[in-house]
This record gives structure tokens, sequence and C-alpha cells, in this order.
């Protein structure tokens, strides 16, 4: 999958940098349920693979990340989601973001929309980018209702990067 995924995030690199109206419907998108929002259906569509359902987790996870991607379309590779969200509360000192991520991690994949676009907003006002390569494969897992533990271990990894990135001495005082 990580060649689908790579060439999907240059896709959305391409539209960002030539089509305006193209990354307005994207974020438009991000009003609807993953995947119900027609006028994305041109940028994404291609990519999700003609035998795949409408609640595909996979086709669900592509349209939030071009959403997600056309709210701030700032791909950093090797940084993820959860590490850039972690030190940002930690360089701004600032508990809430803390309390936004455990309620991403404590929501489900209902949720998961509505917490993901309020914490790439913050991101976006904080001018950081995330790796979307990532982001969208962790999505893809998280959104696939029938892989619980593959889930709960991802809860977890997001975790780690986010507590490593937002209390960086934890982790030196425990050992």
């Amino acid at each position: 999958m990580s060649e689908l995924v790579q060439a999907f995030i240059a896709h959305l690199l391409r539209i960002q940098e030539t089509d305006r109206g193209a990354l307005a419907h994207l974020r438009r998108s991000l009003s609807f349920e993953p995947g119900n929002y027609p006028r994305a259906y041109p940028y994404v569509e291609q990519f999700v693979g003609k035998d795949r359902l409408s609640d595909d987790p996979w086709r669900k996870a592509l349209y939030l990340t071009a959403g997600l991607f056309a709210l701030h379309p700032v791909q950093q590779s090797n940084v993820s989601f959860a590490s850039a969200f972690g030190r940002m509360g930690h360089e701004r000192n600032n508990k809430s973001i803390e309390q936004r991520f455990i309620a991403l991690l404590d929501g489900g994949p209902d949720g998961l929309p509505f917490h993901l676009r309020q914490a790439i907003s913050l991101l976006a006002a904080d001018s950081r980018g995330v790796d979307y390569v990532a982001l969208l494969e962790d999505l893809a897992r998280w959104l696939n209702p029938h892989n619980v533990e593959t889930h709960d271990r991802l809860r977890r990894q997001w975790a780690r990067d986010f507590y490593h990135a937002f209390d960086p001495q934890a982790g030196v005082e425990a050992a």
C-alpha cells in the first residue's frame, strides 16, 4: 500500500500547486462523512480502487486525509501527527492540547474526523507540518472496524509519540 499512499500524497501536493478550487472542495468535504461529498470525488476516487465499497476504511481514510491536507497542505516527512501535536503542546506549555489529544484517542471512529480537523487547524495556526503519508496509513488502520487489536496498537503508538514530544523529560526520569 505504501507506493499507492506516496502516489496519493504526491497527487495532493500537485493539486496544492495548481488547483486552489480543488483544495476548497477537499476542505469542504470535511463537513461531511469521509467520502460523502461528491465535489471531492474527482480528486480522490481514482485512488480508491474499483472493488472497494463506499464504507471501505481505505476509501474513508483517503477522503479524510485529502480534506485534512487541504486544510493545512504542509507535508513534513518523518513528523507524525501525534509528535507534531505533542511538540506544539510542549512549546506552548498548554494542557488543553493534551486534553484534545486524549479526547481524540478516546473517541471512536465516528468522532475521529472532527477531532483531527480541530487538531490540524491548531497545527496550521502554529505553522507545523505533518507526514501525511504516515497519517493516511494510520487512518486506514484506525478506521477499520474489524481490526480492534490494530486500532488499540495504533492508539498506543500515537500516545507514545505525543507524550515523548509533549514531555521530553518524562522518558529520561523513568530510566
